[in-house]
């Protein structure tokens, strides 16, 4: 299979909601709106996409319909210090507050109004115990 694209979708409650979430918070703009689906592009790389869905339309199977759980996406940046700070000042929780981790991230962690997690990330040097975790290449 060559995959052409690949984005999450999120199932919500409140599909404009979460769209002014994205907007605002993480520099998403939309690319299509409806009241059950919004399709957003990051503003900053055309690459990265996300849907939001709502939750009980009919176009999702009766079996898979509901809201996004046990979900964690990762956003992985250039500065996370900077992203941090923005989120701080816009209230939002901190579930992991910025810090550098053995395993070579340096993030922290908050969460959308659905309570999906985002792991804000930036790639650091591992600890020595780690790095020999890695595949070489």
């Amino acid at each position: 299979m060559k995959t052409t694209s690949y984005y999450p979708v999120l199932m919500t409650g409140d599909v404009a909601g979460t769209k002014s979430f994205y907007v605002e918070h993480f520099r998403f703009k939309p690319l299509f709106e409806s009241d059950w689906y919004v399709h957003l592009q990051s503003t900053e790389d055309r690459g990265v996409n996300l849907g939001i869905v709502q939750g009980d339309h009919e176009t999702i199977p009766e079996e898979g319909r509901g809201r996004t759980s046990g979900l964690l996406i990762n956003f992985e940046v250039r500065n996370p210090d900077a992203i941090y700070e923005r989120i701080v000042a816009a209230g939002l929780p901190i579930l992991r507050s910025l810090r550098d981790e053995p395993f070579g991230q340096r993030h922290f962690i908050t969460k959308d109004p659905n309570g999906v997690l985002i792991d804000v990330i930036k790639p650091i040097p591992p600890s020595p115990e780690f790095q020999a975790q890695f595949v070489e290449g």
